[in-house]
């Protein structure tokens, strides 16, 4: 059950995170996120990609994404784009499962809670909060809700959560490897491992934060949280959002109590984080949750091209 003492003085969240807290301004203006985005996407669908190999550790930049060693990976289909709220509610409806955050909600345990990185709605951005009922259901907490986002990336999921719904849905977790290989193979410029973020002229291709953080997030991308799954144009495999929205689990343990997460999230930022590429990895508690983890699922089997419909 997700608990304070995971991350004492909220710290280890911050790591998380890949930045310290910082003061926020008084003179801050308000941010303004749009975007347009295509108005529907084919939910649940599946791309394949053959086997293959690839670099591991690629163009590395922290001490954690040592060695490099070129690996073979064995093909698969991969969601793509993230699992969604609406694609969750299904599970829910027809399982009844009851997620982590949720138990914890209703616990005595004063202790007990799921992270919540909040604003001051002022376009300055400040902290994170271990709230008690902040849940999948109610991304900031009591109060909150999905309305309208059914296409957004369902959050303040555990790894356990994440594996209920992956055997719900006839797939499993990616490993490390495979999540890698999917992302580095679809890379805009494979020889440029920041081109899943950004463009040759600095413009966002995946949500996450621009500006510095925890200070001012300038909304270029057009998002000041989740974005809605596909809103992002896909990578050269027709894959959506492995790069920044939100980080995902993989069933890849970093040590006997942590898992490694990859991708960054939309709180990844170029002054701490910089976790947007391929190569990016996180060790993470796998009873933690919050509102910027998330995850998708893979099927196994031969695939015979990418972007074959499975």
């Amino acid at each position: 059950m997700p608990r304070a003492s995971w991350f004492p003085g909220i710290a280890l969240v911050y790591v998380i995170a890949g930045c310290g807290p910082q003061a926020v301004p008084e003179n801050a203006p308000k941010q303004v996120a749009s975007r347009e985005c295509p108005a529907a996407i084919e939910q649940g669908r599946f791309v394949a990609l053959p086997s293959g190999s690839y670099l591991k550790g690629a163009d590395r930049l922290y001490p954690e994404e040592r060695p490099s060693v070129r690996l073979q990976v064995e093909g698969f289909a991969i969601q793509a784009h993230e699992v969604t709220n609406d694609q969750f509610a299904a599970f829910v409806r027809a399982t009844g499962y009851v997620t982590e955050a949720e138990r914890a909600a209703t616990s005595d345990d004063p202790a007990a809670g799921s992270a919540v990185f909040m604003r001051d709605g002022r376009g300055m951005n400040g902290r994170w909060l271990l709230r008690k009922g902040a849940t999948w259901r109610a991304p900031e907490g009591k109060g909150s809700n999905i309305a309208g986002k059914g296409r957004h990336p369902v959050v303040h999921v555990t790894l356990a959560d994440a594996r209920a719904y992956a055997s719900w849905a006839g797939g499993r977790l990616p490993s490390e490897e495979e999540w890698e290989y999917a992302a580095s193979s679809g890379l805009p410029d494979p020889a440029n491992r920041f081109s899943g973020a950004v463009d040759d002229q600095g413009q966002p291709r995946a949500n996450h934060w621009q500006g510095v953080f925890p200070v001012r997030d300038e909304g270029k991308d057009g998002f000041s949280g989740t974005a809605p799954a596909g809103c992002f144009s896909a990578d050269r495999n027709g894959v959506h959002d492995l790069i920044g929205n939100v980080w995902e689990w993989t069933d890849s343990p970093a040590d006997d109590a942590r898992m490694i997460i990859k991708g960054g999230s939309w709180l990844c930022a170029a002054n701490f984080c910089a976790r947007y590429r391929p190569a990016a990895r996180q060790p993470q508690e796998s009873d933690f949750s919050s509102n910027h983890i998330g995850f998708r699922i893979i099927r196994d089997g031969a695939a015979p091209a990418p972007g074959t419909k499975r």
